[in-house]
């Protein structure tokens, strides 16, 4: 893995757990909008619409970098649409890139055995 493509799933990664707490915040002031005079959905609304958007973009990069399938990239969205998808992809992204160094330094090792 070159290290644009290890840059990509890194912004993914960290983008996605903080536009999962977003959206949950997003859907508590929502319920607290509607049963109190609190009302913090427009500043929340905004926050995880900018966090959903960069998620996004960070998401289509990672896609081209990786070359990942339909369904792998498919999965990853739908993970952002979901309440709590963003800590899944989180970690499913963190697995992905600890294989990919595990084997980058086998290949390594590999041509240094050779």
């Amino acid at each position: 893995m070159d290290i644009k493509t290890a840059t990509a799933l890194r912004r993914l990664r960290l983008v996605s757990a903080p536009e999962a707490v977003s959206f949950l915040l997003l859907l508590v002031c929502s319920v607290l909008k509607r049963t109190t005079d609190f009302n913090a959905v427009p500043v929340m609304g905004a926050v995880h619409g900018i966090l959903f958007i960069l998620y996004v973009i960070f998401w289509a990069d990672a896609w081209n970098r990786t070359k990942w399938s339909f369904k792998t990239a498919a999965l990853y969205f739908v993970l952002s649409v979901l309440p709590t998808g963003g800590f899944f992809a989180d970690r499913k992204l963190r697995r992905e890139a600890e294989d990919a160094v595990i084997a980058a330094r086998a290949r390594q090792e590999g041509k240094v055995n050779a």
